[in-house]
């Protein structure tokens, strides 16, 4: 698969590009704490049974991760801001039909279209490493990965808020106004990207991953309901397995696959998969814990009795310092590399949750906890997609960071499930209502700590931290000395055409013997382009620009610094190294 321009001009990234996709990532997060302040009262709301009613949350978070890696692999294809647009598109007619409806099956099908904007999240990565210098791209894949966390905490009170004083269906007319604010900015200031993954739109692969993903998660938000050990929820389990070995075989042997099953093997990307599930259980489980213990009444004798307004306040600073800890991470990350930067990130989750365990009988305690975790959170989830676009091609950008958003979503879905059930193991029945306790509390952070420590686990394993320039630098000089130091390593010269004038923004793509692409890159103002090369070898690179013809030249590295000037003036024509 080779990744190649448009041939439409693209207009220059402005610097609000970076909060206008930000903005889109907390619009999207908003969906899924939106209905937290009702979810008691959804039953009589719908007037329905408990247990269908769960379908209004879950019915989100399963559209969510089929459509995460779909809109990814279609970014890739046919243009991320086009994606971006019609994921946030389709949420505005989720919302809105939820808004409309007070019937469980209309609700569900809402809630189901608002899912979709999930993948508004490694679309905004996609867009960002694509039209972002490189100084600049580290802090702002860390501001666009923390949005969901952002978005959530900032939700929760305003939700809470709109749900004491109006009809709850105003929550759903705010998200469409929301939804239509972010379609109305992209419009007017994200211009779309000219990268372009080459290949055709895997259906097979997206209908098989889509079912894997459904028979997976859902015995996973049912499981409670259903029984751990019922016939319906084994028999999803199995079944999702089947499923996923087989998509996973034929994936391996379609040419243009969905998710590149050989690219996720590479050590970088499957522990950074694997540590992101982790990080995903440890975020959800203090968003399950804090709320409820502090609107438990004082009377239970260790309630805080809080409001739902205030405990939302209280939970806020959580994503608030993840949006703060976003330039932190850009500098922790300059000098040490994104590795380092998770691994630091997991060890403030420990330490917070470790301190939360003696840290619960006030509410100031709670906003201490809230900040730690946050921190710590914020760096972890800002290393993520470093990590991944570090470890990929960049034809593949937005597909691996859905597979990465995807992998963080079944980590919040298995931490729902298993504290959901830890709670309800340990409550006390008083009058018939199941009240949560502090043991049950204790021990769902003692559960987060556990897959802190896996994380960690995992992180250790990832290799030595990437170098590469565009995740790294912290400036114009340090962008300036590193890109020097990739130059020594490749390939370098200028794109020229006929008159022997510099081309700007050719694409210049770096093949490998194998017909893979092993790097990409836009030419400059002055027509110089840098490729660094991974091993030793062969190599074709391929030149294209708007309004000329293709050019494929063959070249030989053997270690040093090597000049390839790429001559567009005559289509086809191979240009030697010299």
């Amino acid at each position: 698969m080779t990744h190649t321009t448009t041939d439409q001009p693209t207009r220059r990234a402005s610097g609000a590009v970076v909060p206008v996709l930000a903005f889109a990532g907390i619009v999207v997060a908003v969906m899924q704490t939106l209905l937290v302040p009702v979810i008691k009262d959804l039953p009589q709301l719908l007037d329905t049974a408990p247990s269908n009613a769960t379908w209004v949350l879950t019915s989100t978070l399963l559209s969510g991760a089929v459509a995460t890696p779909i809109m990814g692999r279609l970014g890739d294809l046919y243009g991320k801001r086009r994606m971006l647009i019609l994921s946030l598109a389709v949420m505005v007619v989720g919302a809105l039909i939820s808004a409309l409806t007070s019937e469980l099956l209309t609700m569900i099908a809402g809630r189901t279209l608002q899912g979709f904007a999930m993948g508004a999240i490694p679309l905004g990565i996609g867009l960002m490493r694509d039209m972002l210098p490189r100084e600049k791209l580290g802090s702002a894949m860390a501001l666009m990965s923390s949005s969901i966390g952002v978005g959530g905490g900032l939700a929760l009170p305003l939700a809470a808020l709109i749900a004491q004083h109006a009809d709850w269906h105003a929550l759903f007319y705010g998200a469409a106004g929301l939804g239509v604010l972010s379609i109305l900015l992209t419009l007017l200031v994200v211009p779309e990207s000219p990268m372009r993954a080459e290949g055709s739109f895997d259906v097979l692969g997206a209908l098989g991953l889509s079912a894997g993903l459904v028979l997976f998660l859902l015995p996973i938000t049912k499981g409670s309901d259903w029984g751990w050990t019922s016939g319906t929820t084994l028999g999803l389990f199995a079944a999702s397995a089947v499923v996923l070995v087989l998509w996973g075989v034929m994936e391996l042997r379609v040419a243009a696959p969905l998710v590149d099953l050989r690219t996720t093997a590479r050590p970088a990307v499957l522990f950074t998969n694997l540590a992101s599930i982790m990080v995903g259980v440890s975020f959800y489980v203090v968003s399950l814990v804090l709320p409820q213990l502090l609107q438990l009444p004082k009377a239970t004798g260790y309630g805080l009795g809080q409001s739902m307004v205030v405990a939302g306040l209280l939970v806020a600073p959580l994503g608030l310092t993840m949006m703060v800890t976003a330039p932190v991470y850009a500098r922790l990350s300059a000098k040490y590399g994104p590795k380092v930067t998770l691994i630091l990130g997991m060890l403030i989750i420990a330490i917070g949750y470790g301190a939360g365990l003696g840290l619960m009988s006030a509410a100031w305690q709670s906003l201490v906890i809230a900040v730690v975790l946050g921190a710590g959170i914020g760096l972890a989830y800002s290393s993520l997609p470093a990590l991944i676009v570090g470890a990929v091609p960049a034809s593949e950008t937005g597909a691996a960071n859905g597979l990465n958003t995807l992998m963080r979503s079944i980590g919040t879905s298995v931490s729902s499930a298993v504290i959901g059930m830890v709670l309800a193991n340990t409550a006390n029945n008083v009058g018939g209502v199941e009240i949560p306790t502090m043991h049950g509390f204790r021990v769902s952070f003692l559960i987060a700590t556990g897959a802190v420590a896996i994380g960690l686990l995992m992180a250790l394993f990832l290799p030595k931290a990437n170098r590469a320039p565009q995740l790294r630098a912290s400036s114009e000089e340090d962008a300036g000395i590193e890109r020097a130091e990739e130059i020594l390593r490749g390939f370098r010269g200028r794109v020229l055409d006929a008159e022997g004038t510099p081309v700007a923004r050719a694409k210049v793509t770096l093949i490998d013997r194998r017909g893979r692409q092993a790097g990409a890159t836009l030419s400059d103002e002055d027509g110089s382009y840098a490729l660094a090369v991974p091993t030793e070898g062969a190599y074709v690179l391929a030149a294209r620009a708007a309004g000329h013809g293709p050019l494929a030249s063959s070249a030989t590295h053997g270690g040093e610094e090597l000049p390839v000037e790429l001559d567009l003036s005559l289509p086809g024509e191979a240009v030697g190294a010299r």
